[in-house]
């Protein structure tokens, strides 16, 4: 009995000095910080719908690092240091990877070394160019232009445009409280498109909402939107 107990002893011991180790091991604590981008502004995106992933080479990992781009196309995440490869998934976002110079590919080589501040640049569709957002009377009103960015081969038609009201500063279709749409074939000038919804009554009522236009690209899942921009009613 008493080399039973004092063998009961021995692995809660070594079960705990496991759990010591486990806890001593270090987390990651460089930031890596940035944007997407086209020619230095900002791309924006709806929240948490495109990512981009990080591969660290040597490792034998099977599984990247997924880093998610918020709505103004900035992005976050805790590193070690280390060497990684960024790649955007083809499927990823409403616009086209760039070649990378050094790799003459879309893989992009990131060295991790502390805190590290970088945008992507990448090259979208199109962009939304002077959007104006005006309410009267409880009708919100948007006017912008559609610029078209692409236009070789991987050029793609604008599939709709889309007008949304939200509560919150998070705007897109998933949350919107009024959405005015139209189709892309409706679309007579791309350079002056108007868009007008009613805002309905709010539970609790509130004195101002967000809004915020969209295009969807023909054969693209993801929109570009304009910045978010909060309205009086």
């Amino acid at each position: 009995m008493k080399a039973n107990i004092q063998y009961a002893i021995f692995i809660a011991l070594g079960v705990l000095s496991a759990s010591c180790k486990k806890d001593n091991y270090k987390v990651p604590s460089s930031a890596f910080t940035g944007r997407l981008v086209y020619q230095g502004e900002p791309v924006n995106v709806s929240y948490n719908d495109v990512y981009f992933e990080l591969w660290e080479p040597g490792w034998g990992k099977s599984t990247p690092i997924v880093v998610n781009v918020s709505q103004d196309g900035s992005f976050s995440s805790l590193l070690f240091n280390a060497a990684y490869k960024l790649v955007i998934p083809a499927a990823q976002g409403p616009f086209r990877s760039l070649t990378d110079k050094t790799t003459n590919s879309d893989t992009i080589p990131l060295t991790v070394s502390g805190n590290l501040t970088r945008d992507i640049e990448v090259l979208p569709y199109y962009m939304i160019r002077h959007p104006k957002f005006v309410a009267t009377a409880r009708k919100v009103t948007a006017t912008f232009a559609a610029e078209q960015i692409i236009k070789d081969a991987n050029a793609r038609d604008i599939e709709r445009v889309s007008l949304y009201i939200c509560k919150t500063q998070f705007v897109d279709g998933r949350n919107s409280v009024a959405t005015k749409d139209m189709s892309g074939s409706d679309i007579t000038n791309p350079a002056g498109i108007s868009l007008q919804t009613d805002v309905p009554a709010l539970v609790p009522e509130q004195k101002t909402v967000f809004a915020r236009v969209g295009i969807k690209i023909a054969g693209v899942e993801d929109m570009i939107y304009s910045p978010v921009q909060e309205i009086a009613l």
